[in-house]
């Protein structure tokens, strides 16, 4: 099949999206495909890509620092797309490029297939204070989107139900994103070079770690691991955050915590590359996040890659693979996560044999498997366009 993926974000971007988008390149390629990406422009993108197809391109200004939009759709590329002869075409986004993504769609009658990746009304905050853009305003518009493909794809249970209850009619097939577990292996980081890093982030021997990976913004509520800081160094005096990442947020966090007076405890890597990024995930002692707007959050499930135990704050996004004191730990309750990270602190042999056991759970969700269940969409999406 020729397959086309449209999507806002793609590589040097790092997001869970992109991860996404790269995982299914690489699998649908092994099965035989030819994957075709269509994307923004992007200073840092590599003069030469193939089959990659990138379309002028300017930083959205409320996201300016990891989001793009394109502001048009070249001729040029549009008659590309179509000698392509693409099968199906796969849309990642709500906005330009899965508005291309469905121009293209209704010029040629590809079938269109979408994922659901963004709860865009947690993120309305980001236009005037959501006095421009409404939560149900965001809604609608998720609403009309999903309505135009011929099937949805949800990567979580949550996210499904979300979609059904807004009114998406069309089909909804729940598929969470696979990952290569291979890169989180902790045996492929020697205790050296572990040891380095934590060095070079100021950290001692006896300190331990709980990481928060991923984009340092406001729906990611890492404000509430600053919080919990206080009360977790009178529990545990060597606690140290590690915050790997960078947002909108960062300098809001840096003042919070030196507020609480934890600033010492609280360590701002900054942006890794996503080649280091593993190895940040194998470093900590635990793994922690208190986001409720995830539509899966393929942070945690690195973690759990990387056979870290894993503290969540209660969300039906990551319930299906963590179940309190057995794959994770759970709190539900802002004031209850220093304590949660304490206890897991406190049983490092309990704590690691959860997170043993996440590992075995979390297996059918590897890559391989999420390339084999988007070609059985993509072959539906094909069979419902014939009808």
């Amino acid at each position: 099949m020729n397959i086309g993926l449209f999507t806002d974000m793609y590589y040097p971007r790092i997001s869970g999206v992109v991860t996404s988008a790269q995982i299914l390149e690489r699998q649908l390629t092994n099965l035989g495909h030819r994957v075709y990406i269509f994307t923004t422009t992007d200073p840092q993108a590599p003069t030469f890509e193939s089959r990659v197809y990138r379309l002028p391109s300017v930083p959205l200004f409320f996201l300016k620092d990891t989001h793009r939009l394109a502001y048009f759709y070249p001729p040029r590329l549009i008659n590309i797309a179509r000698k392509l002869k693409l099968d199906v075409i796969h849309t990642y986004t709500e906005f330009s490029l899965g508005l291309f993504g469905k121009l293209i769609s209704s010029m040629f009658g590809v079938p269109m297939v979408h994922t659901y990746h963004t709860m865009y009304e947690d993120y309305v905050h980001y236009i005037a204070n959501g006095r421009l853009i409404t939560r149900k305003g965001a809604q609608r518009y998720s609403r009309v989107f999903c309505n135009q493909a011929k099937i949805v794809i949800a990567p979580t249970e949550k996210t499904t139900a979300y979609l059904q209850d807004i009114g998406v009619k069309k089909p909804v097939r729940t598929i969470p994103t696979g990952l290569d577990f291979g890169p989180f292996n902790p045996a492929r980081y020697s205790t050296r070079e572990l040891y380095k890093t934590r060095n070079e982030l100021g950290l001692k021997p006896e300190d331990k770690i709980i990481s928060v990976i991923g984009r340092v913004a406001k729906e990611k509520s890492i404000d509430v691991l600053v919080a919990m800081m206080p009360r977790l160094l009178t529990l545990m005096p060597s606690a140290k955050l590690l915050i790997v990442g960078d947002g909108p947020v960062r300098g809001e966090l840096e003042v919070q915590a030196r507020q609480l007076g934890v600033s010492s405890a609280v360590i701002f890597a900054g942006l890794m590359p996503r080649t280091e990024i593993a190895k940040y995930y194998v470093l900590g002692d635990v793994f922690a996040t208190a986001s409720t707007s995830e539509t899966q959050g393929l942070t945690y499930l690195e973690a759990i890659a990387a056979r870290v135990p894993v503290v969540i704050k209660k969300d039906p996004a990551f319930l299906g693979l963590v179940k309190d004191k057995e794959t994770g730990f759970i709190f539900e309750k802002d004031d209850e996560a220093a304590d949660t990270v304490a206890y897991v602190l406190k049983h490092p042999d309990f704590a690691r044999r959860a997170a043993i056991r996440a590992y075995a759970a979390a297996q059918p969700l590897s890559a391989e498997v999420f390339g084999l269940e988007l070609e059985a969409v993509y072959q539906e999406a094909v069979s419902r366009n014939r009808l």
